[in-house]
């Protein structure tokens, strides 16, 4: 997998994707404010990556590194590549690309807590669950998991 600083037309491609439901809670459009901030360049995190497969598309991940040396992730899997079995190795694949390329002490992420598929998939990448919080998001409140990481498990 490529990882590349995802470029205007990826970022507009990624934001209409349509996610199955109850998965379209992911949907970029789902929550107004989300999808500004990912469609703006102007908005958008200078972290957020392109995962490119044989130069086609298949998700982005978006690091967020603190000054504790954390770094907290988000991430998307193309819709029509979601629950196909992919879903670790595209996890190990954005740890390993921000273990060279952040030195990160710990990873961190959140997820929805009705998302168990997801909590899955990072389990088995090495993240424990550590707390439950609730945010507001998509015009709701939703029970959200924050997930941590070692560093160790991933590169």
């Amino acid at each position: 997998m490529d990882f590349f600083r995802l470029p205007q037309e990826d970022a507009l491609r990624v934001a209409e994707w349509k996610y199955p439901d109850p998965f379209s809670f992911y949907d970029m459009t789902a929550d107004e404010e989300d999808y500004e901030g990912f469609i703006n360049p102007e908005k958008r995190s200078q972290h957020t990556h392109g995962v490119y497969e044989e130069g086609e598309l298949i998700g982005f991940f978006t690091y967020h590194p603190n000054e504790d040396g954390d770094v907290d992730i988000g991430l998307g899997l193309r819709p029509d590549l979601s629950g196909k079995g992919l879903g670790r190795t595209f996890v190990e694949e954005g740890l390993s690309y921000a273990q060279k390329h952040y030195n990160p002490t710990e990873f961190t992420l959140s997820v929805a807590a009705f998302n168990e598929r997801a909590i899955v998939v990072y389990e088995r990448a090495g993240f424990e669950k550590k707390d439950k919080f609730m945010q507001p998001t998509n015009g709701g409140i939703y029970e959200f998991v924050k997930m941590k990481g070692s560093v160790k498990v991933c590169c």
